[in-house]
């Protein structure tokens, strides 16, 4: 792994945890468990979401000894479906994960940007905000990505409206892409970044993106982060991310 790679996978990591801690602060009932170096959020609201309640880790080592402790927890919770995300190269803790019985579910790549790349977009004739309901945000998230009534609704409504910068754009009066930031020291996070099925094609989160990237670089931030689906990959390297691997989303489900 080159130093740089390594670097921006370490900032990527980071950010995540900074997520999944504020996921789990602010959803009802919900709870972390800590250790240097890795957070599992326990977030029974969404007891069938495993990308909800996820745990991320920087020390191997101490996430294998926390393995039968964190189970135990989700267990306790309530929760059927958990994730651990393990960097592509990190064959040794996908072995023991599998060993414990999680199964590889998906491969969403790790991106960042610099931001001092970021320019300020041309919105045109956009019919776009900042601050949006956050309860929309949610929606147009489940049903851009097929999640019904068991979505990530619930978590993206409860986060705090103060700590993150949500964005939205309509067509025709109706909200048709969303997207949300949230910053952590110098870096900002992109998330829920979502296109409703009959407005894709028509370059709407992109231009979200793009408005986004210029307000966190105002804000004075040095780069963006984030974990991208095969269905978000492309728009991301267009508005000028860079990949940095594979983050394995290794699932254990009752």
């Amino acid at each position: 792994m080159s130093q740089e790679r390594g670097e921006w996978l370490e900032r990527v990591r980071e950010s995540m945890i900074e997520t999944w801690r504020l996921v789990a602060q602010c959803t009802e009932s919900g709870s972390a468990i800590e250790r240097e170096g890795l957070i599992a959020a326990v977030v029974p609201l969404t007891p069938e979401r495993s990308v909800s309640n996820s745990v991320i880790y920087t020390d191997a080592e101490v996430l294998i000894d926390s393995l039968d402790e964190i189970a135990s927890a989700y267990d306790e919770a309530g929760i059927r479906a958990w994730t651990v995300w393990v960097p592509e190269d990190d064959d040794e803790t996908a072995r023991a994960l599998e060993r414990a019985g999680h199964v590889l579910d998906a491969e969403p790549r790790a991106m960042g940007m610099e931001l001092e790349r970021a320019e300020r977009p041309e919105m045109g004739e956009l019919d776009w905000s900042r601050g949006c309901d956050l309860e929309i945000v949610g929606r147009i998230n489940d049903l851009a990505y097929g999640y019904g009534e068991d979505g990530l609704g619930p978590i993206i409504s409860a986060m705090p409206p103060d700590l993150v910068e949500t964005y939205c754009v309509k067509v025709d009066g109706e909200t048709a892409a969303v997207m949300m930031t949230i910053d952590f020291g110098d870096d900002t996070e992109i998330a829920w970044v979502a296109t409703s099925e009959a407005a894709r094609g028509r370059g709407l989160a992109t231009a979200l993106m793009r408005q986004s990237l210029w307000d966190a670089r105002e804000r004075g931030k040095s780069t963006a982060t984030l974990q991208a689906t095969k269905l978000g990959a492309g728009l991301y390297r267009r508005v000028g991310f860079e990949d940095f691997g594979a983050l394995q989303m290794w699932e254990r489900r009752r």
